[in-house]
């Protein structure tokens, strides 16, 4: 027998305590709310029950006698006023912004909408039942914080990212069985973690797995939401990776992910929802309270702001929703282990309440925090509204993508005229960008490749999107792509085109993982996955997005990449925590940092201010003993270029890395000494790294 009790306002969600379900949800606006129950594959509701009590804005009941597994939704209701920001519809299931678990998937239907779609008036109510059409809230068993489950602490300067997509890595491992194959599972697998481990991955950066909707008009023309940047959910994982398990299986493989020393991030997005404009579906936080959950045109309030490109924007300004992201925070931290996080168009979360501060109520509220000031915050700086793009303006605490890093590597290789400085700033850190924050070089995430745009290999490949696949008529994705072919459109069996490509793939990991900051690989870079030309794959769940395990196009490159990585860890000197600003390293003859002409002078003014320059020298020293020297020259001419080594950098020279080499690293019986004064016959299109003993003082 259940029987209903007024329950208490806090926590938010849905919460068992052994006895019976407490149930919470906030509604500035609401008048009333009903608690729907559900049977399992039932359209309709069974029971409804209006919850009894209000406090301080949050309706709540206790259900005595109510078990884990109830299925379960909301119907809220209150003014139909679209001109004053108010889209209540009773006639709409809603979901639980709090609920842990998500059974089913969205049935797209005009029932989803409020409004009557198509009608003379946008405004026009629909009073039809969405309950059929839409997803059920589960109610879970209590969750307790397990102290084995938290994350690893592994400082930014010893972190090297992978970004990846849980059912892309795993779809088509032959390790894997069907049944682990595309779900969080198949991320424990040895085989997995066996292949992360061998490029000497510490962070394995998932797209997103909060419940996210495929968009209608995707799944009108047969494709999917891939990507999974439309959420409508913050704290359940998205069912459609569980396979025939639960979350368990989740918190298994993040679990034995950090027991591997390989901490899990997450790519968030707490900037809009799957709902969109004012002409989106209702799926929660609309029909909960639309003028508390999202910015509105102050001078409009039947349209939202659009700062994201998605048609709304979450306003976390407001206290109740911005403490609905930070209870969604902690909760994939304490109860997952999650170790971090990257925030997808993270712009939008310091504009307080229209212009972008780091100073905003969210970035101080994240730095007091006791649990996620400890963990790793990664920053996609911009978003598309006004004065969106802020990279280099974000809080302490906080690393940035770093796209400035990636177009100029990509230009300065592809030969493009003036890029060699801006190459330089991004090897040495990005100080230019990073210290007015008070920041170091840790805030620079660098990389040559993510998931939006080209692969490492389409940068080699393809001069020109190719899009078509999406539906689109290759409108969407970006055509600023800094790529080249290097003669053929795509696929060659040329072996001098295949051989150039494949030295610039080497050309340019070596950048990245050389340059000081965090370095980001893209999943199956490694293995020259490509995507067909296809930069903007965010629709594409089929082979052209999915690692290909069984063909490797460039079958040593796998252990270049952990070769590069080898050799980062053994250098400090390539992972400092300070920035390199050309300073004596004490009492030696050496600063921290010597830029090099190939005539074996020091750069100066007319040097850096040459625009066709391709050919630099980069000596560091990592402390102020001078205990290791790292040399890193850099040709990306068609001719090759004989460097000379000036006799003011001491010696001797050995070389231990050389991008011409298809594994990269000089095995150590064939390291010729170069001393000071001599010279180096550096190939054309090639990087070299030569190390050298400790500087006498």
């Amino acid at each position: 027998m259940i029987v209903i009790e007024e329950g208490l306002p806090t926590p938010l969600g849905a919460h068992f305590d052994g006895r019976g379900v407490n149930f919470a949800l906030f509604s500035q606006h609401a008048t009333r709310v009903d608690l729907c129950l559900f049977e399992p594959g039932a359209r309709h509701e069974h029971r409804t029950i209006r919850l009894p009590c209000r406090t301080d804005d949050v309706f709540h009941g206790y259900l005595h006698g109510l078990l884990p597994g109830q299925l379960y939704g909301y119907r809220v209701f209150g003014p139909w006023e679209p001109a004053a920001g108010h889209r209540f519809n009773p006639a709409k299931l809603v979901l639980d912004p709090y609920a842990r678990e998500i059974t089913g998937r969205i049935r797209w239907h005009d029932a989803l909408y409020s409004h009557r779609r198509g009608a003379a008036r946008e405004d026009q109510i629909d009073r039809r039942d969405s309950a059929p059409f839409l997803p059920r809230c589960v109610v879970t068993r209590p969750e307790t914080p397990d102290p084995i489950a938290l994350p690893t602490s592994r400082p930014l300067h010893e972190t090297v990212i992978y970004e990846a997509h849980v059912k892309a890595l795993t779809m088509t491992h032959p390790a894997l069985s069907d049944a682990e194959r595309g779900t969080y599972l198949g991320l424990a697998h040895p085989a997995i973690i066996e292949h992360l481990l061998k490029l000497g991955v510490t962070a394995l950066e998932l797209l997103p797995i909060q419940a996210f909707a495929d968009d209608r008009f995707l799944v009108e023309k047969g494709l999917v939401n891939f990507w999974g940047y439309q959420p409508y959910n913050y704290f359940a994982p998205e069912p459609r990776y569980l396979g025939d398990g639960d979350a368990s299986g989740l918190r298994f493989a993040i679990r034995e992910l950090a027991a591997a020393g390989i901490e899990t991030l997450l790519d968030v997005v707490y900037n809009h929802t799957a709902e969109g404009d004012h002409l989106g579906p209702t799926l929660s936080f609309r029909g909960i309270d639309n003028a508390s959950y999202y910015k509105l045109d102050p001078e409009n309030p039947r349209r939202t702001i659009d700062c994201t490109g998605c048609g709304n924007t979450l306003d976390v300004a407001h206290p109740r929703v911005m403490r609905m992201v930070l209870d969604s925070l902690r909760h994939w931290v304490t109860v997952y282990g999650v170790a971090g996080f990257r925030f997808d168009l993270a712009s939008s979360l310091g504009r307080a309440p229209h212009d972008f501060s780091p100073q905003a109520a969210f970035f101080q509220a994240v730095q007091q925090d006791p649990v996620l000031s400890r963990v790793k915050l990664i920053a996609e700086p911009w978003d598309i509204g006004m004065g969106g793009y802020r990279l280099g303006g974000y809080p302490y605490g906080w690393s940035e993508w770093n796209d400035q890093f990636r177009d100029n590597l990509r230009g300065f290789w592809r030969g493009d005229a003036g890029t060699l400085a801006k190459l330089t700033q991004g090897l040495s850190g990005s100080r230019e960008i990073f210290l007015p924050s008070g920041r170091s070089p840790l805030a620079s995430i660098n990389f040559v490749a993510s998931h939006d745009g080209f692969t490492l290999a389409d940068v080699v490949a393809y001069a020109e999107k190719h899009n078509a696949a999406n539906g689109e008529e290759n409108r969407d994705g970006h055509g600023h792509n800094l790529s080249a072919n290097y003669g053929v459109e795509g696929p060659t069996e040329d072996p001098a085109i295949l051989g150039l490509r494949a030295r610039q793939k080497r050309n340019m990991l070596a950048c990245v993982f050389f340059a000081q900051g965090v370095p980001m690989l893209l999943m199956g870079d490694e293995r020259s996955r490509t995507q067909g030309g296809n930069n903007n794959a965010y629709c594409q769940d089929n082979a052209l997005s999915w690692m290909d395990w069984e063909n490797d196009p460039d079958p040593t490159l796998t252990e270049f990449v952990a070769n590069l990585v080898a050799l980062r860890r053994a250098c400090r000197s390539l992972r400092r925590r300070h920035f390199l600003i050309g300073s004596q390293v004490g009492e030696t003859a050496l600063k921290d940092v010597h830029w090099l002409s190939p005539d074996g002078t020091e750069m100066d003014e007319a040097a850096w201010a040459d625009g066709e320059r391709q050919a630099f020298g980069m000596q560091m020293s990592n402390d102020i003993e001078g205990s290791e020297r790292v040399l890193i020259l850099i040709n990306a001419a068609r001719e090759p270029c004989p460097f000379a080594l000036p006799p003011a950098l001491g010696g001797p020279w050995r070389p231990v890395f050389d991008t011409t080499l298809a594994v990269g690293a000089v095995p150590e019986d064939t390291r010729p000494a170069v001393s000071a004064g001599g010279t180096v016959a550096l190939p054309e299109r090639a990087v070299l790294v030569l190390k050298a003993p400790p500087a006498l003082t």
